[in-house]
């Protein structure tokens, strides 16, 4: 059995805090390639659209806190950069992506 990688670890996290409807994570190190946080490995800069009832009454910022937090151990392991976009299920039907 291999170990996960560090996409099916966020999704894994994310996935569990979060029991979000729409999540997608991707992996965007490739394009970072030599800016700082930038590891020849990849796995350090990644977007992510997280779509869940749990973000229901919180704003950007606590949002963006709350997924920071559940992911301080990858933090920690080397990944240096988060692109997200967190919305309730409303707020992501009115977004029509």
């Amino acid at each position: 059995m291999h170990s996960p990688n560090r996409a099916d670890r966020l999704t894994a996290v994310l996935t569990e805090t979060f029991a979000p409807t729409v999540l997608r994570v991707v992996d965007d190190s490739a394009h970072h390639a030599g800016h700082m946080g930038a590891a020849a490995g990849g796995q350090t800069h990644y977007s992510v659209l997280a779509v869940a009832d749990a973000f229901g009454g919180m704003s950007r910022v606590a949002r963006s806190r709350a997924v920071h937090e559940a992911l301080a151990a990858e933090f920690a392991g080397g990944m240096h950069a988060l692109a997200l976009r967190l919305r309730t299920p409303e707020e992501h039907a009115r977004a029509g992506d």
